[in-house]
This record gives structure tokens, C-alpha cells and sequence, in this order.
């Protein structure tokens, strides 16, 4: 691949292509505020899962989802039902207290 200048007609070609692009303001928009992500921003991470604001029907799933698998695992010591629990169960239980924050006021 030669390094030197286009020739004329891809040069024109070239041209056109750089001026349709120059009058379209929502691209000219997108790439000024264009950032790089190289992975989620941690430093926003506390504030956002502090913000979570669950619904009761959600904590009431959680819940009872919780109990019966805490149930299953008492009654079959079946190791993934007991692992569920332990991924289920910090969930539930945030999700209710900032429920239970939420509706008292605090």
C-alpha cells in the first residue's frame, strides 16, 4: 500500500464524504462527548446501589423465594440449594431494609 497521496478522483471522493459528515450536528455531537469505558466505573458504584429503591412485590419474591430455599436445603442438604440461599439472601434482606427505610421516611 502506497503512503503518498490519493489520486484525484478518490481525493473528490474523499472530500464529499468529509463535508456530508461535517453537516450532520448528532455526529459532531456524539464524538465531542465520546469517553472511553474500559470497564464500570467502581466510583460510582456505592451511590448507585444506594439508590436502589425496590418495590414491595420484589421484597415479598426475595423473601419467600429465600424461605423455601432455606427450607429445601434444611430438608435435602442438597448443596445447590444451599448455595442459592447464600446468593439469595443478602439481596432479600437489603432489599427489604431500604424498603423498610424508604417507607419510614428516613
Amino acid at each position: 500500500m502506497s503512503i503518498g497521496r490519493l489520486p484525484d478522483h478518490e481525493q473528490h471522493i474523499l472530500d464529499g464524504i468529509e463535508r456530508a459528515l461535517s453537516h450532520d450536528r448528532r455526529l459532531a455531537r456524539r464524538l465531542r462527548t465520546l469517553r472511553v469505558r474500559r470497564g464500570p466505573d467502581v466510583t460510582r458504584l456505592p451511590a448507585r446501589i444506594m439508590s436502589c429503591r425496590p418495590r414491595g412485590l420484589t421484597v415479598v419474591f426475595l423473601l419467600a423465594l429465600s424461605v423455601a430455599l432455606m427450607v429445601t436445603g434444611i430438608v435435602t442438604s442438597a448443596p445447590w440449594a444451599i448455595w442459592t440461599f447464600a446468593a439469595v439472601w443478602p439481596p432479600a434482606l437489603f432489599a427489604a431494609f431500604r424498603l423498610l427505610c424508604r417507607w419510614s421516611g428516613g
